[in-house]
């Protein structure tokens, strides 16, 4: 199925959520100078323009990164690097840009670390192949991310963060992301895995937590956060972080930040978050 484009949800509540966090880890990451690998399953366009025919037919990103953005300077110091970012994309006037997870990644990353940008919307691929133009250390896949990043694990740097965040448009999605994050760990134990998922009124998406938090990981992050009260039919009313193998001191800027976000994208008084941590060895 291809019908699935971020950019009619590029910049909402759930993109607010992933990549601040992403922008977390791959700070940390960077601490140390030897190389790592920026694994990217499900990369999309890897910019987005919000005043774009996309976009605006959900205007998605008013209830996203249009509020955080007003309250900016009043923010807690772990969202520095993210706000940053967004910034250095539109340098030269108002809001109009929103960088995606391929975006963030080469912007933040060294020049010897390398990224690897699966797609499988040729659109999007064409998109994502102008985005990245020039950049010797990304590789552009064609294909189904669930699939190609078997290829890709350990990655040679033996260091690195894998991001997954399919649409879930298909039931399947869920089980095939339980799959290949299950086989990732096989080959590469050692990394950070990132997984988003939505919050909906679903049988598999309501059991999708409890079965990440159920994967043999030596420790594991939970992070939900909810925009507004669910819906007595199908929609998504927030999304959650399921983080293998966090950076030190992740949780700590978690318990921070999501009540943060848990205020400034609530779209009723039901907005809330949750965080949980474990270890499954």
């Amino acid at each position: 199925m291809l019908s699935y484009r971020h950019g009619y949800h590029a910049g909402n509540h759930a993109d607010v959520l992933k990549h601040w966090v992403l922008v977390l880890c791959l700070q940390y990451l960077k601490q140390k100078e030897k190389p790592f690998s920026y694994i990217d399953t499900h990369a999309g366009a890897g910019c987005y323009a919000l005043d774009s025919v996309y976009a605006n037919k959900t205007a998605e990103y008013q209830e996203g990164i249009v509020k955080l953005w007003q309250q900016a300077s009043a923010l807690p110091p772990s969202f520095k690097d993210y706000v940053q970012q967004i910034k250095e994309l539109n340098a030269h006037g108002p809001l109009k840009s929103y960088p995606g997870s391929p975006w963030l990644a080469a912007n933040l990353l060294r020049e010897q670390d390398t990224l690897r940008l699966i797609e499988m919307h040729p659109s999007d691929i064409e998109l994502l192949q102008d985005n990245m133009a020039g950049d010797q250390r990304a590789k552009i896949i064609a294909g189904d991310g669930f699939k190609e990043i078997k290829a890709l694990l350990p990655p040679a740097t033996r260091r690195g963060l894998v991001l997954m965040d399919p649409s879930y448009e298909q039931k399947k999605d869920y089980q095939q992301a339980l799959t290949a994050v299950r086989e990732g760990l096989k080959r590469f134990a050692t990394g950070t895995y990132v997984i988003w998922y939505p919050l909906i009124n679903s049988v598999w998406a309501q059991r999708f937590s409890s079965q990440l938090q159920s994967l043999p990981t030596k420790e594991w992050l939970d992070a939900q956060l909810m925009v507004k009260l669910p819906p007595e039919r199908h929609g998504m009313y927030g999304s959650g972080l399921f983080i293998i193998n966090p950076p030190w001191r992740l949780q700590e800027q978690l318990t921070e930040g999501l009540p943060v976000l848990a205020q400034l994208l609530a779209q009723d008084e039901s907005a809330n978050f949750q965080l949980q941590s474990g270890t499954n060895k």
